[in-house]
This record gives structure tokens, C-alpha cells and sequence, in this order.
């Protein structure tokens, strides 16, 4: 029997000592539980609690920088208007009330509306203007549109995309009354001429071929656009191409009276008395700035003819030089003639005329009414 206990004693005394650690182990935890519960309950405002640095520290040592976002610092920069496309416009000579649709699409603001930065400049010699366009030396130029078929007859490589005034602005200007004869008295004047469109339209209507075979005939003088003082010193007395809201009355300040023979009385088809022309090589190239363009001179014509008064106010403010009488007076019949529709293309009156010219003779053949004038918004 003892060797029985014996062998079964060191498993009991094993147990027995387990038993004994865990009843220790679990009265030592009460305490402690005990012990941490009162603490906890005992803490204050000023009690001091001490923050593992594991909870606030990366696991560098070292200290990092903070990253402040860029925005915070410097906002983004603002965005950059698209840049504004140049164009040069030469006009027909001085300025006058006729220019008033491009000149108060500037003031408006009207082309830069439209991305462009518009430069008009007046010729110190107005045969000049659409020299420099066939030269490509500036992008528009102003014409008429008789003189527009002279010279593209001639070569020159220039289209009308606008029309600015729709009927003739210049006719004949005759020194002194009519008179009963007129036909006769007409024959026999000495007449001056500044432009192609005198020479050889109006003149050849009021002078027949007879009489120019005559010895005593004189030939028309060129007044190199001086016809002011080629009248007033008796070189001439009449001109074939002058501007009647403006040459009567600086002719009357020089004491010099006349009256007008407007051309569709010599049986010349009436057309537009003040256009637009761009060169013909770069005209599809630039169609949809001449678009623009036209756009802003439409805009224009609009507002100037809701707006007449605050029109004139606004282009003797920009512009003084047209701040007298003369130009106040022309204003209220050159409203009458803008064109409402500067791009509109009226084929007929381009056709027709090619067919005046060609039966008096001046051309040899005709060309097609697309050679001459186009409507920019169709290109």
C-alpha cells in the first residue's frame, strides 16, 4: 500500500499548489481592482495626468513639419481674357458723320466685345488706302462701291464685305444757279474730278464725245482731293465727284455758291455710297474675323439709330473735329442712309452695275458678283 501512495503523491501535491496560486492570484486582482477604482474615483480638476507619448508622437523620433495646403497661401491666379485679334482699318478721307457706325462700335466697346482690337486710321492721302490693302500693309479699307469695280477690273484684290452707307455720297458740284440751258451749260464747263469715279462716269455723262473733240475743249483736271481751293481759284467750275453734305457748304463759307446734280440724274444705277473691302487673297483665311467685325458694325448701326442724339453726343466727345455745323447739319440725312444690315449683299445692284460699265465701254468684260462683294457670314 505505500508503495501504492507513493506512486500517486507527486500529481496530488501538484494539484494542491496550482489550487493554492489561483485563489492568491484572484485575491491579489480584487485588490488591485479595488485599489485602481478608488483612485479613479478620487481624481479632480487638478489632478495630474500624464499622456503616454505613444498617443501623440509618430513613431520617429524625430519631429515632423506640418504641410500647409498652397491654397491657403496663394490663391490660384485668375484666369487670362483670350487675346484680342488686331485688325487696321484705313478709311475713304478725314473723318465725318458718315464713319459713325465704326467709330461708335469702338466707343461702345461693341469689337472688343467681339475679341478685336480695331485701329482706324485716316490717310494723309485717301488714293493710298486701298494701295496699302493690295499691299497687305493693312487688313480694311474704305471705298465705294463704283470704285470698287474700277479697280478690280484693274487687278487689284480686294472684296466688299459690308456695306456702311446705301446710297451715293458724292455728285456733281456745279459753281452758281442752274440755269434754263443746263444741258448746254454743262457740255461747256471745266470740270475737276478726284477719284476714278469722276473721271470716267460722271463726266463722260454730262460732256459729250462730241464736244470733247472740239479745240476748245478742256480736258478734266485731277484736284489731288484740293477741290476747295481749285475752285476758289478759278481752275475749274464744276467737280464731277464731290461730297455734297460737306463741299456746298465749305464752298458757301468761302463765298462761293453752287448746286448739286446727284448722279442717278446722268442715269448712273445707284449703289453703296460707303463700303467695306478686304483683300480678296486672305478673305476665306479671315472669314470668321470679318464675321465678327460686321457683327460689331451691325450692333452699331442699331444703336445709333434707337439713339440718334446720345449717338452724336458720344462721337463729338471721342472725336471733336467733327463738333461744327457743316457735320451737325449732315447728320440727320446720313441716319437716313446707314445700312441696318452691313453684311446683306444685294447681287443685283453689283450685277447691274458691272452691265453699266460694261456698255459705256470702261471694261471688257464682266465679273461675277462673288469676285466683287460677299457676304462674310456665308464664307
Amino acid at each position: 500500500m505505500l508503495r501504492c501512495l507513493s506512486r500517486y503523491w507527486h500529481p496530488v501535491l501538484f494539484s494542491l499548489v496550482a489550487t493554492l496560486l489561483f485563489f492568491h492570484t484572484a485575491c491579489y486582482a480584487d485588490e488591485e481592482n479595488d485599489t485602481s477604482a478608488q483612485e479613479a474615483s478620487s481624481l479632480s480638476l487638478d489632478t495630474d495626468v500624464e499622456v503616454p507619448p505613444t498617443l501623440w508622437q509618430n513613431d520617429d523620433s524625430e519631429e515632423t513639419e506640418l504641410v500647409v495646403p498652397t491654397m491657403a497661401l496663394a490663391p490660384a491666379p485668375p484666369l487670362q481674357p483670350p487675346p484680342m485679334t488686331s485688325v487696321s482699318v484705313m478709311l475713304d478721307w478725314y473723318l465725318s458723320p458718315q464713319h459713325a457706325a465704326l467709330l461708335i462700335a469702338k466707343e461702345r466697346g461693341l469689337y472688343a466685345a467681339q475679341g478685336l482690337d480695331v485701329d482706324i486710321q485716316s490717310p494723309a492721302d485717301p488714293s493710298i488706302a486701298i494701295k496699302l490693302l493690295t499691299a497687305g500693309e493693312i487688313d480694311l479699307a474704305l471705298t465705294r462701291q463704283p470704285l470698287l469695280h474700277l479697280h478690280a477690273h484693274q487687278g487689284a484684290p480686294i472684296t466688299r464685305i459690308a456695306t456702311l452707307i446705301e446710297t451715293p455720297l458724292t455728285a456733281v458740284i456745279v459753281r452758281g444757279e442752274p440755269t434754263p440751258d443746263a444741258e448746254t451749260t454743262l457740255a461747256g464747263l471745266h470740270y475737276g474730278y478726284t477719284t476714278a469715279e469722276g473721271r470716267d462716269l460722271s463726266i463722260p455723262r454730262l460732256v459729250p464725245r462730241s464736244v470733247q473733240q472740239t479745240d476748245d475743249f478742256s480736258p478734266p483736271v485731277n484736284l489731288h482731293f484740293d477741290p476747295i481751293r481749285a475752285m476758289r481759284e478759278g481752275q475749274i467750275d464744276a467737280i464731277a465727284d464731290g461730297f455734297y453734305h460737306y463741299l456746298p457748304e465749305q464752298l458757301a463759307t468761302e463765298g462761293i455758291d453752287t448746286h448739286v446734280i446727284r448722279f442717278n440724274e446722268l442715269d448712273i444705277p445707284n449703289n453703296d455710297g460707303l463700303i467695306v473691302v478686304a483683300n480678296s487673297d486672305s478673305l476665306v483665311r479671315r472669314a470668321e474675323t470679318w464675321s465678327r467685325f460686321v457683327v460689331a458694325i451691325e450692333q452699331a448701326s442699331h444703336w445709333i439709330i434707337d439713339h440718334p442724339s446720345e449717338a452724336w453726343d458720344m462721337l463729338i466727345s471721342a472725336y471733336p473735329v467733327l463738333e461744327n455745323d457743316i457735320d451737325a447739319a449732315a447728320w440727320e440725312d446720313i441716319l437716313r442712309r446707314i445700312a441696318l444690315t452691313p453684311s446683306a449683299l444685294d447681287s443685283r445692284r453689283y450685277a447691274g452695275f458691272e452691265t453699266f460699265l460694261h456698255q459705256m465701254g470702261l471694261t471688257d468684260a464682266m465679273l461675277p458678283v462673288s469676285r466683287l462683294a460677299v457676304d462674310p457670314h456665308l464664307l
